[in-house]
């Protein structure tokens, strides 16, 4: 399975856990990387070439830290540009059909404070419902989300082992099972 995974941090270089992760996915041949801030540093997307990576890739996994309980800026603007009518969604758009869609999110927050009861009020799941919506319109698959929480906590072995549970999670994880 080709992975594609959409990097979308403005400041990568200052984010431990993001700039961890993009260095692990790295080594491995079979994920490929796609860091939007520093492909479109002027935010101009060249909507062709992101449609032609989507389109040679099974699975696309969006990475980024979360941003008033949102994406980045710049992933908002990906999604209205790329996901275009008559290539993504309508009668006619195949060319997204069938593919996986993902997101691995990072969080200031513990985990504690992503819950029904917590500081946050709602969970990562309910957070990220509008990209599962958007997987869902555009005929894509929802995969469970992966998610590191309270990147305050920084430390060389925490890193390292989300680093590689991330890694784990992009190359094992399963469309989670709906019942009706």
């Amino acid at each position: 399975m080709k992975t594609l995974v959409i990097v979308t941090h403005p400041n990568i270089e200052a984010s431990n856990w993001n700039k961890a992760w993009v260095q692990e996915l790295q080594k491995h041949d079979d994920i490929t990387i796609h860091e939007l801030y520093k492909t479109y540093p002027d935010e101009n997307i060249d909507v062709s070439k992101e449609q032609q990576l989507i389109e040679s890739h099974d699975r696309i996994i969006f990475q980024y830290p979360l941003f008033w309980y949102s994406t980045p800026p710049l992933l908002k603007k990906w999604f209205d540009q790329v996901l275009l009518y008559g290539w993504a969604y309508g009668p006619d758009a195949t060319k997204i059909k069938g593919k996986e869609i993902g997101v691995a999110i990072s969080t200031y927050g513990t985990e504690a404070s992503y819950q029904a009861t917590g500081f946050n009020r709602f969970t990562l799941q309910e957070i990220l419902r509008p990209v599962e919506a958007l997987a869902h319109f555009i005929s894509a698959t929802y995969l469970p989300h992966f998610s590191l929480n309270d990147t305050s906590d920084v430390t060389e072995e925490r890193l390292a082992k989300s680093s590689k549970d991330y890694i784990h999670h992009i190359k094992t994880v399963k469309p989670a099972v709906v019942h009706s």
